[in-house]
C-alpha cells in the first residue's frame, strides 16, 4: 500500500509528543505547574490541551471511529497512553482516501457548527502540536532542563529515514 504524503508529518507529530511526554514524566509536581508568560499555561495543562485536542481532532476526522478523551483529569501516564493510541489512528485516517477539499463539520455542544476542509484541519493538527510542544520546551528551558531533540530532522535520523554524507577529505 502506498504511504500518504502526510505520513511523515503525522508520525513526527506523535513521536515528538511522546518524547516530550517522556521528559515531563520525570518532572516534579512543582515543575509541572511551571508557567511561562506568553504560553498556554502550566506544563501539565499545556500537555493536557495538546493531547486532548489531538484526540478531538482525530475523533472528528475519523467520524467518531476513535474516541475523544477527558484530558482535564488525566495524568501524564494516561496522556502518554492516549497519544500512543493516536499514532495508529492517524495512520488509519491517512490511509483512507484523503480528499483535502472534503468539508468536515464540527457540531459544538452550544449548537454552533464549524466547517473547514480536511486539508485545513490536518494542517491545524500539525501546527497545534508544534506550537504547544515549543511552549513546553520553553518552560523546560526556564527550569534548566534541556528539552529533547524533537525536530523533524531528529525524527528522520531516529527512524533511519535521512542520512548525511560528510564532505570528501581534502
Amino acid at each position: 500500500m502506498k504511504r500518504s504524503p502526510l505520513a511523515d508529518a503525522f508520525e513526527h507529530h506523535v513521536w515528538a509528543t511522546l518524547r516530550l511526554l517522556d521528559v515531563c514524566l520525570e518532572l516534579t509536581p512543582e515543575q509541572l505547574d511551571t508557567t511561562v508568560p506568553g504560553t498556554y499555561g502550566s506544563v501539565l495543562d499545556t500537555m493536557r490541551h495538546l493531547v486532548g485536542a489531538d484526540a478531538s481532532y482525530l475523533s472528528l476526522i475519523s467520524a467518531g471511529r476513535l474516541p475523544e478523551i477527558e484530558e482535564d483529569a488525566m495524568g501524564l501516564t494516561e496522556l502518554r497512553a492516549a497519544m500512543d493510541r493516536n499514532g495508529p489512528g492517524w495512520t488509519s485516517v491517512l490511509a483512507d482516501d484523503v480528499d483535502p477539499d472534503r468539508v468536515v463539520i464540527r457540531h459544538r455542544d452550544d449548537g454552533s457548527t464549524f466547517r473547514a476542509p480536511l486539508g485545513i484541519r490536518l494542517a491545524q493538527v500539525i501546527h497545534h502540536g508544534t506550537d504547544h510542544r515549543s511552549q513546553i520546551c520553553t518552560a523546560l528551558t526556564t527550569l534548566g532542563i534541556e528539552p529533547p531533540e524533537i525536530d523533524v530532522w531528529d525524527f528522520g535520523h531516529a527512524q533511519a529515514r535521512v542520512a548525511e554524507t560528510p564532505p570528501p577529505s581534502a
